[in-house]
């Protein structure tokens, strides 16, 4: 009987294979903890890129974050076409990155009738433009002042603490406009509701 020498050489075999799947198994292992490194390396070294602060470094740089002030000065008008007075309630609010703030902009509908407005804000410098978020604002959507009337506008809005350390004050200004459109619907309704029985 021949059959012993075959299944030792079928074991060995089977176990040449187990081997072989467990080395690649510990192979693909290792290289997925290596990439960590690698990508470490590539990022800083190459990139210039710092992926990672130590605990310390996040302590001053909270501190400086902190201690930091930018002023925010804030500016408003109208187009010629809207019988609105509009402006900010303050001129000037010295914040600190990082924090949220709240202003109010004042508007008063100087007409006889009811008109839609829509804002349209900007911010200067430009290169500021995107570290000014605003989280909520009248310029969000389309405002409807009643002939006569006046309301505060607010507007809650957070400097970025990673504004570029050079500049030290950002202008917020906002220019309404008359909404067209929606304010010849509102006259047609309320025409409309004018004409019912």
């Amino acid at each position: 009987m021949n059959a012993g020498p075959d299944n030792a050489a079928h074991a060995r075999k089977a176990t040449s294979g187990i081997t072989r799947m467990v080395l690649v198994a510990i192979a693909a292992f290792a290289f997925s903890f290596s990439l960590i490194p690698l990508y470490r390396i590539a990022c800083e070294k190459v990139l210039g890129i710092r992926l990672e602060r130590t605990a310390a470094q996040g302590v001053a740089n909270a501190k400086q974050a902190s201690a930091r002030v930018v002023t925010v000065q804030f500016d408003g008008g109208v187009n010629s076409k809207l019988p609105w007075q509009f402006a900010p309630n303050q001129l000037t609010m010295t914040v600190h990155p990082g924090e949220q703030y709240r202003a109010t902009y004042k508007a008063t509908n100087t007409s006889t009738r009811a008109i839609v407005g829509s804002a349209v804000p900007s911010v200067a410098p430009a290169r500021a433009s995107g570290y000014f978020a605003k989280t909520e604002c009248f310029c969000f959507t389309a405002q409807t002042l009643q002939a006569g009337e006046t309301r505060d506008m607010p507007v809650r809005f957070i400097v970025d603490p990673n504004l570029p350390s050079d500049v030290t004050t950002i202008t917020l200004s906002y220019t309404f406009f008359k909404n067209d459109t929606l304010t010849a619907k509102l006259a047609g309704t309320a025409a409309g509701s004018r004409a019912a029985p």
